[in-house]
């Protein structure tokens, strides 16, 4: 059996060849349940949440990613999500490879938030606001740098230490990284948040016309990163409406407190990739990406990685 450690799924998942594998399947689809969720209590009294998410094509893959998210890991200095990847043959059951499962979700999320903005964000837009300072954010500039011409990243997050060490590091990659510590949606073109946030980081009102905003972290009902007036606002696709409908908090609240409903989700990536919406109609549009994971995009990601390393 294969064994693709970080290294390798870098090399073997670059970002327009794992983008268009994303669009790929959300066009002709697949089999994945909802996500299987399960809490846990801690060690240190924080909860931790195994996560089982599987996905398969008759007569071609099966997949599933294991992840635990403990929160309580910052205080430990360890990374808050640990994962990892089987993917099998959909007639035998072989196993053919196991994957990190973190890496795989890191690319295949910021590919999913890169799919969307191909859609949906200006293809002018230059300045990148990201809140957030973990991984998943480190993807993020990365993808958004190799996809549009930004000239600006301005990093926030919580910890404004974080925040200066991955601004010096894109920035010693040669990205145009900096830390903030008052971000400023407003002069973005794209705002982009992976983070864990309970409360609203992005508000309606502090948005310009014609910004693309992509809200990644919040993946809990009693999490967001967005006020209802920001959705109010703009033109909002997500992953999938299933799995926004039932997981994603900036969705999940936005209804309850009455600011939309859930017609205001005017399309999935489905819908986008099948040309069935047409996604930025006008430069002056507000968009909003919302996503929550989908287990068939870590089945795309898996299946490309595969080929492309057993090519060489």
């Amino acid at each position: 059996m294969l064994h693709l450690d970080q290294a390798a799924l870098r090399a073997a998942l670059p970002w327009e060849a794992l983008i268009d594998a994303l669009a790929a399947m959300f066009r002709e689809g697949c089999e994945a349940p909802l996500r299987h969720r399960h809490a846990m209590p801690g060690a240190d009294g924080s909860e931790t949440t195994l996560l089982l998410m599987p996905a398969w094509r008759a007569g071609g893959h099966t997949g599933v990613k294991i992840v635990h998210v403990a929160p309580g890991n910052a205080a430990r200095g360890e990374p808050a999500v640990h994962a990892a990847y089987l993917l099998s043959d959909a007639i035998t059951g072989a196993p053919m490879a196991l994957m990190d499962g973190g890496e795989l979700t890191d690319r295949r999320t910021a590919a999913a938030s890169l799919l969307a903005a191909r859609h949906l964000a200006r293809p002018d837009s230059a300045r990148l606001l990201l809140l957030g300072s973990g991984k998943v954010a480190r993807a993020l500039a990365e993808g958004y740098a190799a996809r549009f011409p930004i000239t600006d990243i301005a990093i926030w997050s919580p910890t404004a230490r974080h925040a200066a060490h991955l601004a010096k590091e894109l920035a010693a990659r040669g990205l145009p990284a900096r830390a903030t510590d008052r971000p400023d949606p407003g002069a973005a073109d794209i705002v982009s948040a992976a983070t864990l946030s309970a409360t609203p980081l992005v508000r309606g009102a502090a948005v310009a016309p014609g910004t693309h905003v992509d809200l990644v972290g919040a993946y809990r009902p009693d999490m967001r990163e967005s006020d209802g007036a920001l959705l109010a606002r703009a033109t909002v696709v997500v992953d999938t409406r299933a799995g926004a409908l039932a997981e994603a908090g900036d969705i999940v609240q936005a209804i309850a407190e009455g600011a939309i409903s859930p017609t205001h989700l005017v399309a999935d990536l489905a819908e986008l990739c099948r040309g069935t919406h047409p996604g930025r109609r006008d430069a002056d549009e507000i968009t909003v990406f919302k996503s929550v994971g989908w287990a068939g995009e870590d089945l795309a990601a898996a299946v490309l990685a595969y080929r492309r390393h057993a090519s060489g």
